[in-house]
């Protein structure tokens, strides 16, 4: 039913964003309150800061001071609005190179795989489901938490690079979202031009199979081929993990609730054996189920914590059968620690 095409992450000492990529945001403060200033330096940041195209800064203090942002200016879709002025150049080379791509899904698809010199910390993947493209975007921390902005934002630009480089009239065939949904969703339904979903597993744009293969243009083999080495130079700046428990939390992240979840299915996309693939992740002191056990709950409690949910809608995001089953998973889990406590009285 779906198969997976490409996958990027980054992961971090500490999780880290381009400074520059708030030069929008504070121009907008600017312009509607004259505050930037006063709110970056609430969160520690001096304005010449974003001057440099190469500095980084905590995610941590980026997603806050976008939240902030939307109290300031009294708009609770600042994010997706400013989404809508995205340019390619705005992202550097990536967004050059997305804009030369002949298709929509190489442009995905290289988007997904050198996010990592825009950000870390972010799981970002392509796959197909029922014929159509999914590009799917998640913060890995779960802590990072209201992160609304930066999800409407990110997914309102990478419309908004479709639009610019592709499709002016571009309509995705869904748009996915994390959050809950807002009160009064009409101005995201005006950007998106698409069918809504809330509440989801990532954040996720949905193509169409006719318009992710279309070919719109003629590629420049070396000038994607220069583009390509200087975007794998700055990618080779970050301190990438090689951990392979971080490697298969991505996929989970980029795939729950859209696609089977295996060992064997995960091997063959770590280029490994499913004997290998379980034994590393032994000898980093988990399992495939473990990891999927606690990317559940971190979505289970974070749904659950910002408002009601139904348990039948909650159940397909984390990708079980119905809400049985999930009823079924959470009593396991909440027996587990008394097991663990048992197991460590025990002679």
């Amino acid at each position: 039913m779906s198969s997976a095409q490409q996958t990027g992450t980054s992961a971090q000492i500490f999780a880290s964003i381009r400074a520059s990529v708030l030069l929008p945001l504070i121009e907008q403060i600017d312009r509607k309150s004259g505050k930037a200033d006063v709110l970056l330096a609430l969160h520690g940041l001096l304005r010449s800061q974003l001057d440099d195209p190469y500095a980084m800064i905590p995610m941590n203090r980026y997603v806050a001071i976008f939240e902030d942002a939307a109290s300031i200016v009294g708009d609770p879709t600042i994010g997706a609005l400013l989404g809508t002025l995205f340019k390619p150049s705005d992202i550097g080379p990536i967004g050059v190179l997305f804009s030369i791509s002949s298709t929509i899904r190489t442009g995905f698809e290289r988007l997904a795989k050198y996010v990592n010199t825009v950000q870390s910390g972010t799981n970002s993947g392509v796959f197909q489901e029922d014929g159509n493209l999914v590009w799917s975007y998640r913060l890995d921390d779960p802590r990072l938490w209201p992160r609304r902005q930066d999800s409407e934002f990110t997914l309102a630009a990478s419309c908004q690079l479709v639009r610019a480089c592709f499709a002016r009239g571009w309509r995705p065939v869904e748009v996915h979202f994390e959050h809950r949904a807002p009160r009064d969703p009409t101005t995201l339904q005006r950007i998106f031009r698409a069918p809504l979903k809330f509440g989801e597993s990532a954040n996720r744009i949905v193509v169409s199979a006719e318009d992710a293969r279309r070919v719109y243009r003629q590629e420049q083999p070396d000038l994607a081929a220069v583009l390509e080495r200087h975007i794998a130079d700055l990618s080779g700046k970050l301190l990438q993990s090689d951990s392979t428990v971080d490697h298969v939390r991505s996929l989970i992240g980029i795939y729950l609730g859209h696609k089977p979840i295996t060992l064997v299915g995960l091997s063959q996309e770590l280029s490994l054996s499913p004997r290998t693939l379980q034994r590393r992740l032994s000898e980093q002191g988990t399992s495939l189920r473990d990891l999927m056990r606690q990317y559940r709950q971190s979505i289970l409690a974070l749904q659950r914590q910002n408002g009601a949910v139904r348990m039948k809608e909650l159940a397909q995001v984390l990708g079980y059968a119905d809400e049985t089953v999930l009823w079924r998973a959470r009593k396991h889990w909440e027996r587990m620690p008394q097991a663990a406590n048992n197991a460590a009285a025990d002679p």
